[in-house]
């Protein structure tokens, strides 16, 4: 049983069907609307929020495949559930391609009913924690809507906020959020990766500096904090800045002045600082790589991020809302993760959080040659994924380098031991040797 009750819209034209199918959703603890047409479908889903439509195939004014249509065009994150007692191959074939969620034929088996509705909740979420999209943030999640409350909270003040979270979460799109909140939102929003920086270049980069001031200075530069005037300044990854600098960004915070490389006047700011940071800055701070009183002085307020696995109920949206970025960045249709596939997105853990799931749906999308992305594409995206994330032994990368050298020499004298020794510049015994080692079989490259 689920703990709060599950919206379903039940469409059929048929008034006896849906009388039945009303009782045996609500015994199943499910709260049911139904409609006796598309059209009036359609109305209800204006005014309400629902988990899943279950809808009839074959209707008089608009049929269900239709209906489904308009559904993806306008709740794109939506399940629909089609019934039909004139089920065919060719209809759960278009049906699948039109991204309805399952497919299943009249007389409906109760069981087959429930198993697919309860499953179509798990994966699409419970309207109990309603979908929303703030300032480009996409969620159902009730720890994100809490979250981004604070966002609107803080916005409205000019306190300097610090975003924790792990790598991939989300930082950056979180300050946009803040930025975009905030009172200076028609002021420029300026980012920077503090740890992408060298340090020796870092402070240039913030305060700019005079032609002249070290080699390389063949011009005036203008730096990020005068970029950001009467706006808003975001610095990712604050814990990899170097202690010098941190004195300096300090006493900018204090003064509300800086002071560019080679110049000798200071200049009034005007900037809301943002900051970010996977690090355990407090452990920074016990460690002195991070000086105490920055700390304080960034940390007004602290916004922590949930990582992915904390806000799964979102993978069912971010995947969708993903496809759509890219069908609408190509010009393309835009694809649809099999209800296999989405499980197999639900159940993976993301230790690269949304991000990584960002990486994976672009494979997909751009290796899947239908419109429908199959549970095996997926798989192999993973599989990919966690290859790239977990590199070889040093010892087995060299094993597997050398063995490949050894075939490629071999293949080029075609299976001439003493040639390919020559070539390897290894006298023969020693290159017998590390055939035998590698366990290659000369004769596989002879030319018979």
């Amino acid at each position: 049983m689920m703990n709060s009750k599950a919206k379903i819209l039940l469409v059929d034209d048929d008034e006896s069907l849906l009388k039945l199918l009303t009782i045996r959703l609500m015994a199943n603890n499910y709260e049911v609307t139904t409609a006796s047409s598309a059209s009036q479908a359609l109305g209800k889903l204006q005014q309400m929020q629902f988990d899943v439509v279950l809808t009839d195939l074959r209707m008089d004014d608009i049929d269900g495949m239709q209906l489904a249509e308009q559904i993806h065009i306008h709740y794109p994150s939506m399940p629909v559930v089609m019934m039909t007692a004139h089920g065919s191959i060719p209809d759960a074939v278009k049906a699948t391609k039109q991204g309805v969620f399952a497919f299943l034929t009249k007389p409906i088996d109760k069981d087959e009913l429930i198993d697919t509705l309860a499953k179509a909740v798990r994966m699409h979420g419970s309207s109990g924690a309603q979908a929303s999209n703030h300032h480009d943030i996409v969620t159902r999640s009730a720890t994100m809507h809490h979250l981004l409350e604070q966002v609107r909270m803080v916005g409205a003040t000019d306190v300097n906020v610090l975003i924790s979270g792990a790598s991939g979460t989300g930082k950056e799109l979180l300050a946009k959020a803040i930025h975009k909140s905030s009172n200076v939102s028609d002021g420029p929003f300026v980012a920077i990766n503090c740890g992408a920086v060298p340090a020796e270049l870092l402070e240039s980069q913030l305060f700019g500096h005079k032609k002249g001031a070290f080699t390389g200075a063949t011009s005036d530069h203008v730096g990020l904090f005068s970029q950001a005037q009467n706006g808003t300044l975001f610095l990712d990854e604050i814990g990899d800045m170097p202690l010098n600098l941190q004195v300096k960004l300090l006493r900018v915070l204090q003064e509300k002045t800086i002071r560019p490389v080679g110049h000798s006047e200071e200049i009034p700011v005007n900037v809301r600082v943002l900051s970010a940071t996977h690090k355990n800055l407090p452990a920074a701070i016990a460690d002195k790589t991070f000086r105490e009183d920055l700390y304080y002085r960034l940390n007004v307020v602290n916004l922590r991020l949930p990582s992915l696995n904390e806000r799964r109920e979102d993978i069912s949206l971010l995947a969708p809302h993903f496809c759509e970025q890219i069908a609408q960045r190509q010009g393309q249709g835009v694809k649809r993760f099999s209800d296999d596939a989405m499980d197999l997105l639900l159940r993976h853990d993301w230790p690269g959080n949304i991000r990584q799931l960002q990486n994976v749906v672009e494979q997909v999308v751009a290796l899947s040659p239908g419109v429908l992305i199959s549970a095996q594409q997926v798989a192999m995206a993973l599989q990919c994924e966690l290859e790239a994330s977990s590199p070889i032994a040093l010892n087995e990368a060299k094993k597997q380098f050398e063995r490949q050298y050894l075939i490629n020499v071999l293949k080029m004298v075609e299976g001439n031991v003493a040639q390919a020794a020559n070539l390897a510049k290894r006298n023969r015994s020693d290159f017998y040797k590390l055939i035998k080692k590698h366990d290659i079989d000369v004769e596989q490259f002879s030319v018979h």
